[in-house]
């Protein structure tokens, strides 16, 4: 089984770039999409060409803003949309698909924003959504946690870490802490799992040329529940796919 998790940024303007030739070429068995700023109805309009997979999306209220969603071959047991809780679910941020072997819970993380206006309400979602995994991880099947988490977690995951740390948003110890949290309460981190000392990103920034100069972030992730971590083969990044600011990751198990 291979999953990708891949932050599109527009899932239309991604069709544009050659997504469809991607994601016939990973092959994934699951695809989590973030940040596909588009209506659940939309993402199946762009996703239509690719045949074979069942398409779960959710929307923000918002048009044109945030969205998730999770595109499988097999088609999921049951699907869920948000995390229950008021306040929380307005943004289209959590799809949670459960098939007859693992919970996949796709998620596309607040970020704090400009001048980390939001990174109070960036601690409540990190507590609130803490809470929504430790209880699905309570249930008899794996769970993995996947998508843009919009933090780095390590100075290894970020290019300048002393230039970023407490200064920028997705570098904040508040954040960091959060992540700390999420892993303390027995999700394993995937890629770090296999490469404890693999300087690689998921993320650049559009300006400066950072992509190419590979000054990035790593902010997008697989966890998944302690134990599982053990049937997974493989974590990866995938540098060399274009078509987003971010590029796909991913496991095989």
């Amino acid at each position: 089984m291979k999953l990708i998790s891949f932050n599109v940024n527009g899932i239309r303007a991604s069709v544009g770039k050659g997504l469809h030739d991607t994601l016939r070429q990973l092959n994934a068995d699951i695809i989590c999409f973030q940040e596909t700023k588009a209506t659940p109805e939309q993402v199946a309009e762009a996703l239509k060409a690719v045949d074979g997979y069942h398409v779960n999306a959710y929307g923000a209220v918002k048009l044109g803003y945030s969205g998730t969603a999770i595109v499988s071959k097999e088609k999921p047991a049951s699907v869920a949309f948000g995390i229950g809780m008021k306040g929380h679910d307005d943004e289209g941020r959590v799809v949670t698909a459960t098939y007859k072997d693992m919970v996949v819970v796709c998620v596309y993380t607040p970020n704090s924003g400009e001048g980390m206006k939001r990174l109070a309400y960036r601690g409540e979602w990190d507590a609130a959504f803490k809470g929504y995994v430790s209880k699905l991880a309570k249930g008899k099947l794996p769970v993995i946690v996947t998508g843009d988490l919009n933090v780095a977690f390590q100075p290894i995951d970020i290019a300048r870490p002393k230039d970023n740390y407490n200064k920028t948003s997705g570098y904040t110890q508040k954040e960091i802490d959060g992540m700390a949290t999420l892993q303390g309460a027995g999700f394993v981190d995937t890629f770090r799992h296999f490469n404890p000392n693999e300087v690689k990103y998921s993320w650049w920034s559009q300006r400066f040329g950072a992509r190419a100069r590979n000054v990035g972030w790593r902010i997008d992730y697989v966890l998944v529940t302690k134990g599982f971590e053990k049937e997974v083969k493989d974590a990866f990044i995938l540098n060399e796919v274009l078509g987003s600011d971010h590029c796909p990751v991913g496991i095989e198990w």
